[in-house]
């Protein structure tokens, strides 16, 4: 039985994709710490430093699938060492003597920071291919309802008339945003490790050896940009990467919360897809209930703790380097860049079925009887009367039809400051909803034009 919700065969699909776990699974991680001793090898033949034939012979046995699993758990349970069973194991298989220039001038910590900035690199590229999928549904979305009109509301009342595509390309913007952030933060988090104990590479012998060419072919064989010095005690860049995702999954949380907002009873302007035999509840059957909604924002809640471990690591790393804050990036990585994946996919199937109810939109904004145009109103008298006393009057007229249950419209076509400037026909026109969403629908337009977020740049 799974301990993490994430591996749950029950629960698995709403808590990440296949696609993504498979990045994370315990043989790709030996994989990538495989990757790194065969890179090491090769990129030492390279310069000379370890013969050809050693190198080939441990690229052939670098292959999890050679490795016996339990061997090494067992092994790691007894030495309390992440790496050395794997380098033992790996050493044991090659033939001849190739086995002893295996993980020759690094330190563990050398191979598992690189092997996470593989899988981020992987699990990145992933998000990004999600996101670009989420940012085409919210294009399609708001280019459909560029122009449906529906109360705009602040602090949780009609505030006044907008368009839904408005709404939706407000998302999109941010979306295109944080993809771009995402960019910059996975370009500047590829970046390999190999520094030896304390990152000074002086295991890697003195005299004619030259440590930083090596480090630069190391590199070159991994697609991985060269560090300026060895980042064993500084995770900033994965934390960076964390924050990124940690801000797109806020995002699709409060889509989410304002999807569940307005499918609320009274409201009804859209609603989550709902298809044939989904139950809302087992005890009330007319419920229709914001299920996948729920899930997202269930997602966005976890995705922000998994941030604030990530940040704790930037705190905590005593002097050249220890293992304290190393070994939380072995649960957050995979767990957060699990969930931000899955609550992407999930936001992207909410809104490609989402149901708009553009009647009930329509009918909403004549839910308070005008009121929702009172600054239009107010506008329209402020070349007569002043801004201020224009402002004033509406006012008033607004809080007799709200407190005495009249017609706004009465109140103000009886007001004497008001009728010798508009007439009833005038006010009528001005408490028309539609023809006062401003520049609603050329906003749209603007968002759907912007090329923010372009994708990822392909790996050197």
């Amino acid at each position: 039985m799974p301990v993490n919700v994430i591996d749950s065969v029950l629960f698995g699909g709403l808590f990440g994709s296949a696609r993504m776990r498979v990045l994370f699974e315990e043989r790709a991680l030996l994989q990538r710490w495989l990757d790194y001793e065969a890179a090491l090898a090769r990129a030492q033949a390279s310069l000379g430093l370890v013969p050809v034939e050693a190198a080939d012979e441990i690229t052939r046995q670098a292959r999890a699938e050679h490795l016996d699993l339990e061997s090494i758990r067992e092994g790691i349970d007894r030495t309390v060492h992440p790496l050395v069973p794997l380098i033992w194991q790996l050493a044991g298989r090659c033939e001849g003597d190739a086995g002893r220039w295996v993980h020759w001038g690094a330190t563990t910590q050398d191979v598992m920071d690189t092997a996470t900035i593989l899988q981020l690199r992987d699990a990145l590229a992933l998000i990004d291919e999600t996101t670009a999928d989420l940012a085409g549904i919210l294009a399609d979305l708001a280019q459909r309802h560029r122009a449906t009109a529906m109360a705009g509301r602040t602090h949780g009342q009609q505030a006044l008339p907008i368009t839904f595509g408005f709404k939706v390309a407000g998302w999109l913007a941010e979306l295109k945003r944080h993809r771009g952030r995402l960019l910059r933060a996975r370009e500047g988090s590829l970046m390999g490790q190999f520094g030896g104990a304390v990152g000074t590479l002086a295991g890697m012998g003195e005299g004619d050896v030259d440590a930083l060419a090596v480090q630069r072919a190391l590199m070159a064989e991994l697609g991985l940009r060269v560090p300026p010095i060895a980042w064993h005690s500084s995770r900033d860049n994965p934390v960076e990467c964390a924050v990124v995702m940690g801000m797109t999954g806020a995002l699709c949380g409060r889509i989410a919360n304002e999807i569940i907002e307005l499918q609320k009873t009274g409201f009804d302007e859209v609603e989550e897809p709902h298809a044939s035999g989904k139950v809302g509840s087992s005890t009330m059957p007319q419920k229709r209930n914001p299920m996948l909604c729920e899930s997202i924002l269930t997602l966005a809640r976890l995705t922000q703790a998994q941030v604030a471990v990530a940040m704790d690591t930037l705190v905590y790393n005593e002097h050249e380097r220890d293992w304290s804050s190393v070994q939380m990036e072995w649960a957050w990585v995979p767990e957060l860049c699990v969930m931000c994946q899955g609550v992407l996919e999930l936001t992207s199937r909410v809104l490609a079925g989402l149901q708009v109810n553009e009647a009930r939109m329509r009918q909403n904004l004549d839910l308070t009887g005008g009121l929702l145009l009172a600054e239009r109103v107010m506008f329209a008298l402020a070349p007569q009367l002043g801004r201020q006393e224009a402002h004033d009057v509406v006012h008033a007229c607004a809080m007799a039809a709200h407190e005495q249950g009249r017609s706004f419209s009465d109140l103000l076509a009886a007001d004497p400051r008001v009728n010798p400037h508009l007439s009833g026909e005038q006010i009528s026109r001005l408490l028309d909803p539609t023809g006062y969403t401003g520049l609603a629908t050329e906003f749209v337009d603007r968002v759907l034009a912007d090329r923010g977020g372009e994708p990822f740049a392909p790996d050197s």
